[in-house]
């Protein structure tokens, strides 16, 4: 089956097994190089939210100041792909970015009388529908007259610019029983639900297909 012709009719795509956080599926006609690349497109090449600019206003932890903006890149945020663009696709050409294209997060943990442990869920978000997937992440312990403050913005990014925006954890191809047909198991990060990612998936290939035979036919011509 070319994929298409699977892109216009995913009736050959069966679910196994499917819960909140993994889901596989059956691919029945659909060639080993189509669903390997459907693979590799759901690991790291579908766009989800991850912090990517800290701008430290205060911080008098332990910790140095690259060490929480690293932290702070590898929570998993959640990702609504129908509201916002990526960087280089937005209409704002920005360097900066707009509020299509990015998100503040602001973490203010003033001073206290005792030691604790700052966690995810003291991120606040602009926007309530992107924010991390949990709330019990640690990201740094302040001591008695610590403080943090710091300005974080998320932005849609690819797994194959940097692991933090890899949409699974894990993208797993085997084969079945039967002659022609593989499993694809998808283990989402939380940012995306895995039905998300497999169909953004498909949608990716398709897209990447179409562009390779504009650029074939503009070589022929």
């Amino acid at each position: 089956m070319d994929f298409e012709d699977f892109v216009q009719d995913l009736s050959s795509l069966d679910i196994i097994s499917q819960n909140d956080k993994k889901m596989s599926v059956k691919l029945k006609g659909v060639t080993l190089q189509y669903a390997n690349a459907l693979r590799r497109v759901c690991l790291n090449g579908v766009p989800v939210f991850a912090i990517d600019t800290v701008d430290i206003i205060h911080n008098s932890s332990v910790l140095a100041d690259e060490g929480i903006a690293h932290r702070l890149g590898l929570i998993p945020i959640t990702t609504d792909l129908s509201r916002f663009n990526e960087p280089s696709k937005c209409d704002c050409h920005s360097e900066t970015g707009c509020s299509n294209c990015k998100v503040m997060l602001i973490l203010d943990a003033g001073e206290s009388n005792e030691t604790r442990t700052i966690y995810s869920s003291d991120l606040a978000s602009e926007d309530e529908s992107i924010k991390p997937i949990s709330g019990k992440i640690p990201i740094v312990q302040l001591a008695p007259g610590q403080s943090i403050k710091m300005e974080c913005y998320a932005r849609l990014g690819r797994g194959t610019d940097h692991a933090k925006w890899n949409s699974s954890n894990i993208a797993t191809l085997t084969d079945t029983d039967k002659e022609g047909e593989s499993a694809l198991t998808v283990e989402s990060t939380g940012a995306l639900k895995p039905e998300q990612i497999i169909l953004s998936g498909i949608d990716e290939v398709n897209t990447k297909l179409i562009d390779f035979k504009e650029m074939i036919n503009q070589i022929k011509d």
